[in-house]
């Protein structure tokens, strides 16, 4: 069994490309303007506030 995880890529828009790794969005690719858009926290809060 081989134990590396790719990042996947899907195209969700003309040229536009979702960036994911695992089960996390990390952000969108612009292909026309090689840009790189991250997602504000794509891991979000797993634990409640201790209060």
């Amino acid at each position: 069994m081989d134990a590396r995880v790719k990042p996947g890529i899907k195209e969700v828009d003309d040229g536009i490309w979702l960036v994911s790794f695992m089960h996390y969005d990390l952000g969108y690719f612009d292909l026309e303007q090689k840009t790189l858009h991250p997602l504000d926290n794509p891991f979000g809060t797993r634990l409640s506030p201790i209060s």
